[in-house]
């Protein structure tokens, strides 16, 4: 598959560290992420560590696309890092869709919502937009050459979805989306 054929891919790890290992867990971390670096399609990682819990810490790692975070995942590279951390954390795994940004909750940080759940308040957020944009864009559109017009509606839809009307219904939904009891404030990274 051509590089202009793919999308990138995200994984969050979740690593529950020993009790007084927190400095060898960081110092790891840093030596993993370093060599990360260095793997093509290596799109960054960000580090945080759970407020409430100096044991929990994630890491969100993004890649170019889906085969190449294979590779990161299946080199003797990793391999090697994540052996030296044995005994020191535990790792968990969850990969995501990309669209838990338009369910995340400001300053904190938890698992995403259900796939299911995530297609309705989708669903509830575009139906509207649709039936605005064919009652009053598409009639002013009808002479516009058609990838022109298959063009108006992402090019409106998307930024009125993302900075608009998701924020406000994750945080309509909240209670649904998110049940009490499964979300954390991060602390701030760092020692």
């Amino acid at each position: 598959m051509a590089a202009t054929d793919t999308e990138p891919v995200t994984s969050v790890f979740t690593w529950d560290v020993k009790p007084g290992r927190e400095r060898d867990f960081e110092e790891w971390a840093e030596g993993l992420h370093e060599v990360a670096t260095r793997f093509p399609g290596h799109r960054g990682a960000t580090w945080l560590r759970a407020e409430g819990s100096r044991h929990r810490y994630y890491t969100v790692v993004n890649f170019a696309d889906q085969e190449r975070l294979d590779r990161w995942l299946a080199s003797d590279e990793r391999a090697d890092w994540i052996g030296r951390v044995r005994g020191i954390a535990e790792e968990h795994r969850q990969d995501t869709t990309g669209m838990e940004t338009w369910f995340s909750l400001p300053g904190e940080s938890v698992p995403p919502p259900s796939k299911l759940k995530m297609i309705v308040v989708t669903f509830c957020a575009v139906y509207p937009i649709a039936l605005l944009l064919q009652a009053f864009v598409t009639p002013l559109t009808e002479a516009w050459p058609l990838p022109v017009r298959a063009l108006t509606f992402p090019l409106l839809v998307i930024p009125v979805l993302t900075l608009f009307v998701m924020p406000v219904l994750s945080r309509a939904f909240r209670r649904w989306l998110y049940p009490v009891g499964r979300t954390h404030r991060p602390a701030k990274p760092g020692r």
